[in-house]
Parts: structure tokens; sequence; C-alpha cells
């Protein structure tokens, strides 16, 4: 029996994959979340095989999320599953140590044989994601933001979302001091002086689009 945490602040979209998960005999959900706080909470008291996390929750982001379910058990089994089908996405997600990432465009059975996979200790990408991912990996031409670390980036995402420092601290549960600082060093990464050129970047790597809003 493979024991299976969700984590999806819609639920309405966490009752569907549960009932599909759940239809296999051999995969039973031991606990729900839809905060990033929740999660590591039930985390602790479930102790799951495989975690099935979405990446956009309302107080943490998902990838920072990946890092504080690792320091709680280093052996720790995550499979992202995202709206998100950007390879940046993608690779951050795997660099803070997921061993899957599943898009909610995929088939049904693509993300019940991730789970397995997952389960077995084993990388997984849905196949409509894998090529774009291999090309950006072989493309001559560098994307900047892969040199972020995954707490960079979510802090680059929060703050391209419009939160100020105080905000982002509370939903990372670090100080605003901390947020200002990783704000320097991202622009500093980036090569950029001001918020005006690192929301120009932002657009340039499709993070967000013309209109200010979240990229996919």
């Amino acid at each position: 029996m493979i024991r299976l945490l969700l984590v999806d602040d819609h639920a309405v979209v966490r009752e569907g994959y549960r009932r599909l998960l759940e239809r296999r005999r051999d995969l039973q959900i031991d606990g729900e979340a839809a905060t990033a706080a929740d999660a590591l909470e039930v985390f602790r008291r479930v102790d799951p095989d495989v975690v099935v996390l979405d990446l956009a929750l309302p107080d943490m982001g998902g990838i920072e999320l990946i890092g504080r379910l690792f320091q709680r058990n280093a052996r720790a089994r995550i499979l992202v599953f995202s709206m998100h089908r950007d390879p940046l996405f993608a690779s951050q997600a795997l660099r803070a140590g997921a061993l899957g990432y599943v898009t909610k465009s995929c088939a049904p059975e693509v993300l019940i044989q991730a789970v397995y996979q997952v389960a077995a200790r084993r990388r997984v990408l849905s196949p409509d994601i894998a090529p774009d991912l291999a090309l950006a990996l072989l493309s001559e031409v560098d994307n900047p933001i892969d040199a972020l670390s995954p707490r960079e980036f979510e802090v680059l995402r929060m703050l391209l979302d419009g939160r100020s420092a105080d905000e982002i601290g509370v939903g990372l549960h670090i100080s605003p001091k901390t947020v200002q600082n990783t704000h320097y060093q991202i622009k500093a990464k980036l090569g950029v002086k001001s918020d005006i050129d690192l929301m120009r970047l932002a657009m340039k790597w499709k993070l967000v689009r013309e209109d200010g809003s979240p990229g996919q």
C-alpha cells in the first residue's frame, strides 16, 4: 500500500484527483492539506510515502514547501502536480528535491503512473513538459533565472506578485530583513539594478505576462 498526502488549495480539484487515485487498491490517501502550514503538520503526523503537491499555495510557495518537507524528512518523496508548464518551474522544483513533475493538463493515467514512479524513488516528468525541459537544458541561450536558488526563486515569484517584504516574510517564516537581503541578491545575480528591470526580465523569461499576471 502506498500512502499519499495531497496538497492543493482548491478543494474541488483535490477531490477530483483523490477519487482518481483511490480507484487503485494499492493507493491510499492518508491526508490532505490546503496550505503549506497544514501540509507540514499533516506530513509530520501521517508520514506519507509520497506527497503530491501543487506549487500555488496561499501561504507559501510549493518550491519553498519542498525544502521544508526535506528538513523534516531527508528521504521524503515528492511529486509536483502543477498548472505551470514552463520548464523554469519544473527545473526549480527538481532542484529543490522533488522526484517528479506532472502538469494538470496531462492525462489521468500519467499522474497515476508518476505516483508509482516516485514511490519507487524514480524521477519522472509528464510528456507535455519533458521535451521543453530537455530543450531548455540543451539551449545555448542561458536563462539567468536558473542561477537562482529555490528560496530566491520563491521570493522572486512573491515579489512579482506584488507582495511586500513583510508579507513574504510571514509566508516563508523569515524576517523582512532576510527578504530584503534576498531581494538584493536576486537583482545582483540577475544583473539588474531596479525592480522595473526585474519585471522586464521576468516578462522576457515568461515568469509573468505583459499584463503583469503570473506566467504559466
